[in-house]
């Protein structure tokens, strides 16, 4: 294939990112891509730094060297919201919802992202801002009903069960319009019920054409629905390939197990 399609075929691309804290070395030397229409596993023991390349592909925090490139633009110095602009959205390991606020409200909250009024408009409740404020609930219901939680819309968030409130944080992150979706451990604290549920609608939302980026410690969930792996070790890229590939890479058996022997734990 020519470099151009490859190129233009990349979302989020990673040039030798290390990021430091003091004198621990967080990330180092990490260069990965991710393609349009992708779901990919971001996988690796506990310290491995999986959740600081997270947070660097988010705008957390900024590398201490290195490039972060989404949608062929750079995001060094680039505020959050701007990044979430740009089309980047992510959930939380810890749920982040506006526990105050009906689950339709903190949908509503992510479809403003793009939104165009100002105070004026809102104080005056001018017919843009009715317009506005319609679509926003709409393009709201349809994603509540998306992701399952639609007969629960007008409902407190931080009175949904545990299930739901993960699911209107995926409702909440999509409704900003992402090219690019970042989970951040969303199988955490599920069932394997939830779990065979969760699969299903990650599929569903690369099939409405996002891209997702899956952080995950549930190997089940990761080997069964991503296309592509990325292991991380102490910081390092250590491999990356199909599901079937990591599933039987040595160095993968050895960073969980610290032996090959034992490997079909890796993916129980």
């Amino acid at each position: 294939m020519p470099e151009t399609a490859v190129a233009e075929d990349t979302l989020l691309d990673l040039d030798h990112i290390t990021i430091k804290f003091g004198g621990v070395v967080a990330l180092d030397d990490v260069s990965l891509t991710i393609k349009r229409g992708e779901i990919v596993g971001l996988i690796g023991p506990n310290g491995a730094g999986k959740t600081t390349c997270f947070n660097v592909v988010t705008g957390v925090y900024p590398p201490t060297s290195g490039t972060v490139t989404f949608d062929g633009t750079p995001l060094r110095k680039r505020k959050r919201y701007q990044i979430t602009k740009l089309g980047l959205a992510r959930t939380f390991q810890n749920i982040r919802l506006f526990p105050s606020m009906t689950a339709m409200d903190n949908v509503m909250v992510g479809a403003d992202v793009h939104s165009k009024v100002g105070l004026l408009h809102a104080l005056f409740r001018t017919p843009y801002f009715r317009r506005t404020e319609a679509a926003n609930k709409a393009k709201a219901l349809e994603l509540l009903e998306f992701v399952g939680v639609a007969g629960r819309a007008d409902e407190i968030s931080v009175n949904l069960s545990y299930g739901d409130q993960r699911r209107l944080e995926i409702a909440r992150a999509l409704a900003t319009d992402p090219k690019l979706i970042c989970l951040d451990e969303p199988a955490a604290g599920f069932n394997p019920a939830e779990k065979a549920r969760l699969m299903d609608l990650i599929r569903q939302v690369r099939d409405r054409g996002y891209t997702v980026l899956v952080v995950e410690h549930d190997m089940k969930l990761v080997m069964g629905v991503c296309d592509r792996i990325i292991v991380l070790e102490f910081g390092r890229k250590i491999a990356e390939g199909t599901p079937a590939e990591i599933q039987g890479n040595p160095a993968v058996i050895a960073a969980y197990l610290g032996t090959e022997e034992g490997a079909e734990d890796v993916v129980a």
